[in-house]
């Protein structure tokens, strides 16, 4: 027996890649979370907060979305680590069958420019104007709007709120009419392609940049050294993982702010992405976290690599 999306699947069902762009902090992560419904990628209000490139996955009775979601473009750090982020964001470019310009509605900076001067004629593009739901004169965003058409060929221009999810299946729609007839690629209660270790670390890492702030320099990481699943023996038919994480830094005084007073702040950082991981996978989880000064791996090939950067 055929489910309806099977059937669909041979009657016109919609199944593509969407690449996410825009200059760091504009809302991209977020606005890939709302697109799908889940929290698959990490935000904070710190720059450069993602640093791979994301997918998560969206389906439906007519379609199947697989959104990419890209480190923010820059050109102002010269280091391997944002080399490999910008990497990133080229070669998503090079592979989608629509891109996302994701702006700040009511604002635009030279570095929105070098984000859409990375785009080909060749691929479709439509710009989403985020936090669209902050701009208080809205009559202030028809001029706006206008110069951004004027700028590049759009195929539309929406504005959209990624954090109330304004406009979200206006967006969806749009969006839909680019991506070539064919069957879903993932099972479609599928949400990302990566795996449990890479979202654990990215949740702790995510915690790492919303509770240290500023204080703390982007330059550190989380690798996952030890992830084992378990029979729940209290809880019969529940999931139980072992999680042991190390936060890789640069500097001994980053490992000071990390531990805090009596060890406060890392016991907040491990409690708060041990609720978020069991939120995620569905099971109970025992996070432990260590933290490992390493001077000079933000500019060190071999060593990016080594942790997972392209």
């Amino acid at each position: 027996m055929t489910t309806p999306l099977e059937e669909s699947a041979g009657t016109g069902y919609r199944t593509g890649t969407v690449g996410i762009v825009g200059r760091p902090n504009v809302g991209k992560s977020t606005l890939l979370n709302r697109l799908v419904g889940q929290k698959i990628s990490i935000t904070s209000r710190k720059a450069q907060t993602t640093r791979h490139r994301i997918r998560g996955i969206f389906s439906d009775s007519k379609s199947q979305f697989i959104f990419v979601d890209t480190p923010g473009f820059q050109r102002v750090h010269k280091n391997a680590l944002n080399r490999s982020m910008n990497r990133a964001v080229h070669a998503a470019l090079a592979g989608v069958d629509v891109v996302l310009v994701v702006l700040e509605a009511g604002r635009f900076a030279q570095a929105d420019r070098a984000v859409i001067d990375l785009l080909s004629p060749a691929t479709p593009a439509v710009l989403v104007l985020n936090k669209a739901d902050l701009v208080k004169d809205k009559d202030t965003l028809l001029p706006y709007l206008a110069s951004r058409a004027s700028e590049y060929d759009y195929g539309a221009i929406i504005p959209v709120s990624a954090k109330t999810g304004l406009n979200r299946d206006e967006l969806l729609a749009v969006i839909r009419q680019y991506l070539p007839i064919q069957p879903p690629i993932f099972a479609t209660d599928e949400l990302t392609d990566h795996n449990e270790r890479f979202l654990a670390s990215e949740l702790i890492r995510e915690k790492v940049f919303r509770l240290v702030g500023d204080e703390l320099p982007y330059g550190c990481t989380v690798t996952i050294e030890r992830f084992e699943e378990e029979p729940a023996q209290h809880l019969p038919g529940h999931r139980f993982c072992r999680i042991s994480a190390t936060i890789l830094v640069g500097r001994a005084s980053h490992k000071a702010m990390l531990i805090g007073a009596a060890g406060a702040k890392l016991k907040q950082i491990g409690t708060e992405a041990r609720q978020d991981i069991e939120k995620l996978l569905d099971a109970r989880i025992h996070l432990e976290l260590w933290i490992k000064v390493k001077s000079g791996w933000t500019d060190n090939e071999a060593t990016l690599k080594s942790y997972g950067y392209d």
